[in-house]
């Protein structure tokens, strides 16, 4: 009788599959200029699962606590997960020019291949800030959201992540990996 419990609980636990994640929008295509000074064109993204957040370079307050959490990531998702990708959108693209980006990857140590460091017209910027990710506005003013956002292979947001917050890396590892299992 207990092995007939036992089997049951076994048949029943393989049956049941982590809930999704939530699709909470889409980003769209855009085309800025990164760390190195060329082009980026998100296409390089495309059938990448990446994080993205929003940070500028002379910032004393979380700026750097973001960016050693994202080296953190990085870190954590080399071996088993190499295909994560990480993207730092600047607030600060008038200040933030490729030169300063690179010095900045290079302090956090960034992996030029996985971790870009992004500017471009404030304009663009802003749309993304504001239309895409639903964070915050790029308009000179330098506030900026200290979440991290999870966007799947597809372009499309999957979770957002508050970086200050107790708990928010095993979270962001736990639905990277879930996001990695799913083939969409």
């Amino acid at each position: 009788m207990r092995y007939l419990w036992l089997a049951a609980a076994l048949t029943l636990a393989a049956c049941i599959q982590p809930k999704p994640l939530p699709i909470l929008g889409s980003v769209p295509g855009f085309q800025l200029t990164g760390q190195d000074g060329q082009p980026f064109d998100s296409r390089s993204l495309a059938g990448h699962i990446w994080v993205a957040d929003f940070i500028y370079t002379t910032c004393d307050g979380p700026c750097p606590m973001m960016s050693s959490e994202m080296h953190r990531l990085q870190t954590q998702t080399d071996a088993e997960m190499h295909g994560v990708r990480f993207v730092s959108f600047t607030v600060d693209p008038k200040h933030d020019t490729p030169p300063v980006l690179d010095a900045y990857s290079k302090h956090f140590k960034a992996e030029p291949d996985r971790w870009f460091f992004l500017t471009g017209e404030p304009e663009r910027l802003n749309d993304l800030g504001v239309n895409a990710f639903k964070l915050n506005s790029v308009d000179g003013s330098l506030t900026h959201s200290t979440r991290f956002v999870l966007v799947d292979r597809s372009s499309r947001i999957r979770g957002y992540y508050i970086t200050g917050e107790d708990g928010f890396m095993p979270r962001l590892m736990h639905d990277i990996r879930q996001l990695e299992r799913d083939p969409s």
